[in-house]
Parts: C-alpha cells; sequence; structure tokens
C-alpha cells in the first residue's frame, strides 16, 4: 500500500479516537488535516514506505510542531519509534490533545514541551528523519533551529508558506534569496508569524544551516503568490539530507535522561536506559563514560552504579570520588540491546531544580555509550 493511502487510513482510524477522547469543554481538537501533507512526501518517495522507514534507520524520528500528535502517532503505526516537540503556549489545545491520545492510544510516544526558538533542545540525541511541517514560518529564528536540526538529524521533511509577490500583489521579489517580515496582524491576525520566504530564500537558508535538498515541490499559485492573503498562500516542501549530523551514533537514549545542555552533556535520572547496537558476538564489554558531579559525592560520599541487560543483572562498581568516571562489564549479546542503568544514589528534586539528578554524559565527541 501507498504511503498516501497508509496515511489517510490512519488519519480515518484517528478520527474515530478523537471522537470517542472527549477534551475538556474549554479545549478543541486541532482543526486541520496534518496528514494530508503525506500525499506530498508520497510524490517525492514514490509512494513508497520502505524508502521512508529508511531514512529513519534504526534511530527515533522527532515531530517538530506535533500539533495533536497525528503524524508522531502515524508515524508509529508504521513501526517508528518517535518524539514529539511543541511549545505548550501556542500549541491549539497546550498539548492536552496528543497527551489524551497518547493515553487514548497506549502509545510510548515521548512528548516534550519547548520553545525552540530560544532553546533548540530535543528529547534524542539524534534522529534519523525529522518532520517540521508549517512550523518555520512560526519561527524568529528559522535558521538557529535548522542549523540545530540538521545537527541532530540524517533527514528532515519541512513545509511552509512561500511569496513570490509583496502584499500589494504588484511588486515582484520572487527571484531574490529574501523572507518578508509580516506585522504581528497581518497574517490570518496572528502575532506568531514572522517570515515567508521567497523560494530562492527558502532553498538557500536550507541550505546554508546544514542541509543538502534532494527533494522538493511547491503548491498554490506559486507565481503569483504573497506573504499575506488567503488567494496568495503557496506552500513549499522539501526533503533534504543533513551535512552536519555527526552525533554519536551507535544507540539511543531511552528513558530517564533530561534535556541537552550548552549544546553537549545530558544529565541522567537515577535510572536510566540506552539500547545500544553492537555487532554479533559471544563475548564483548559494556562501556559508559561519564561524569560525577562534586554535588552527588559532597551528599552521598560514594555512589553505585549497576546495570542490566535483558533482565540480567552485571557486576556493580562503587565510586567514591567526582570527575570523569566509566563503567565497563563483560557482556554477550548481538544486535540492538536495551541497557539498564541504576544509580543507588542520587541528587533528589530541590525548590531549585525539580529533576532527579544522578550522573552526566557528554555527547561532544566520541560515542559515551557502545558496546565493542
Amino acid at each position: 500500500m501507498r504511503l498516501k493511502e497508509q496515511s489517510q487510513n490512519f488519519h480515518k482510524h484517528l478520527q474515530e479516537v478523537k471522537r470517542k477522547t472527549p477534551l475538556h469543554p474549554a479545549l478543541k481538537w486541532y482543526p486541520w488535516t496534518s496528514l494530508g501533507q503525506f500525499d506530498i512526501l508520497d510524490g517525492m518517495l514514490g509512494g513508497d514506505t520502505r524508502a521512508l522507514l529508511k531514512m529513519i534507520g534504526h534511530e527515533a524520528a522527532l515531530d517538530v510542531g506535533c500539533g495533536d500528535g497525528d503524524i508522531a502517532f502515524f508515524l508509529e503505526s508504521l513501526g517508528a519509534r518517535v518524539d514529539a516537540v511543541d511549545n505548550a503556549p501556542t500549541n491549539y489545545n497546550a498539548l492536552y490533545g496528543v497527551r489524551a491520545l497518547k493515553e487514548a492510544l497506549q502509545s510510548p510516544l515521548r512528548i516534550q514541551a519547548t520553545d525552540i526558538d530560544t532553546h533548540p533542545n530535543f528529547p534524542g540525541v539524534h534522529y534519523g528523519f525529522t518532520l517540521m511541517l508549517g512550523v518555520l514560518y512560526h519561527l524568529k529564528n528559522p535558521f538557529l533551529v535548522l542549523e540545530a536540526l540538521a545537527r541532530r538529524s540524517d533527514h528532515i521533511f519541512l513545509s511552509t508558506r512561500i511569496a513570490q509577490l509583496a502584499p500589494d500583489r504588484k511588486t515582484g521579489y520572487g527571484g531574490n534569496p529574501v523572507a518578508y517580515l509580516v506585522d504581528e496582524d497581518e497574517l490570518n491576525a496572528d502575532y506568531t508569524n514572522y517570515w515567508i520566504f521567497t523560494e530562492e530564500g527558502l532553498k538557500r537558508i536550507v541550505r546554508r544551516a546544514g542541509w543538502d535538498i534532494l527533494h522538493y515541490a511547491a503548491t498554490g499559485w506559486v507565481a503569483t503568490s504573497d506573504p499575506v492573503t488567503p488567494k496568495g498562500d503557496a506552500r513549499a516542501y522539501i526533503v533534504a539530507k543533513s551535512r552536519l549530523s555527526g552525533q554519536p551514533a551507535g544507540f539511543s537514549l531511552l528513558d530517564g535522561w533530561h534535556h541537552l545542555e550548552n549544546e553537549r552533556w545530558r544529565w541522567t535520572a537515577r535510572k536510566f536506559s540506552v539500547e545500544v547496537d553492537s555487532a554479533a558476538q559471544e563475548s564483548a564489554t559494556l562501556q559508559l563514560a561519564f561524569y560525577l558531579p562534586d554535588a552527588v559525592i559532597a551528599q552521598h560520599s560514594s555512589v553505585t552504579l549497576t546495570a542490566r541487560i535483558a533482565g540480567e543483572p552485571l557486576p556493580p562498581i562503587t565510586y567514591t570520588s567526582a570527575g570523569e568516571q566509566s563503567y565497563s562489564a563483560r557482556v554477550s549479546t548481538s544486535g540492538p540491546t536495551r541497557v539498564d542503568f541504576e544509580l543507588d544514589r542520587a541528587l533528589n528534586p530541590s525548590a531549585s531544580d525539580p529533576r532527579e539528578l544522578g550522573l552526566q554524559v557528554d555527547f561532544s565527541g566520541p560515542s559515551p555509550i557502545a558496546i565493542r
């Protein structure tokens, strides 16, 4: 079955789930058909669902500006692991919709409320495929976000409004790599709208932010498009491959990880998990490099780290000093392997930081987690 048909069938299924999943009377479901944009992706990929899954690979997918999560849940139905990100204050129902669907569908979807315009942090370290549909013109800092995504994701599918004419529909500037900054009430009376690119401007910012365009399509009356009127609404769609995606490969973060900080490291909770790719072998070594913060040792004097693979315990290691440390243990495994780590002690949530804090792991250099 073609990708287009699969998305249409899932849309019908999801509408029925929404009908049976009432929101608070003051809230409404996101009214637009997000999955309709898979008609465009279907054409770009020749309808081949396998081509999409190949781009996702063994990594998770990321849905930026998830709305009610229709796209994220559809990708899950194809077998992908998915993270969903949106800004709660500007989300149509403050993310109540996507959370309600997650519960109704019993989905493992990870949902993160984040203003990526100021802090482009994402739940995972690395993604095979990112979708950012109808989001770019809502960003004050589109270059910042596109570049941050290029460092986190191998591929992207994005859409945005484009314009070839000025609002007077007489002045043409479409041949130039520029963008029009709409006023706060100029486009749909929506103050969250900012930059409307020309086709050349969009292609240039995508390229300069670290992406190579693989597929491009546009819908609407592109030649007479403008940035503000309903009749001038035209859309561009891009599938691109990152030139900057150099994050450590070979593992995926699961539970117990906090947001990336300073474009470099993450805190763990007391319990945290990863899935590690390993070659088929009878005997190998699991390795985790981490930093044990002074605050943890100052409070507890020592901490013990244990690990489990497929429920089987590995030898514990006790640490009595702060600084760079490592955990290693002999294992027998092959293929994607889930590893569950657990500390006997951690920093409890406090008034200044509501998180439970265990270790710090640096993702800016060589892979800190591996089975070799």
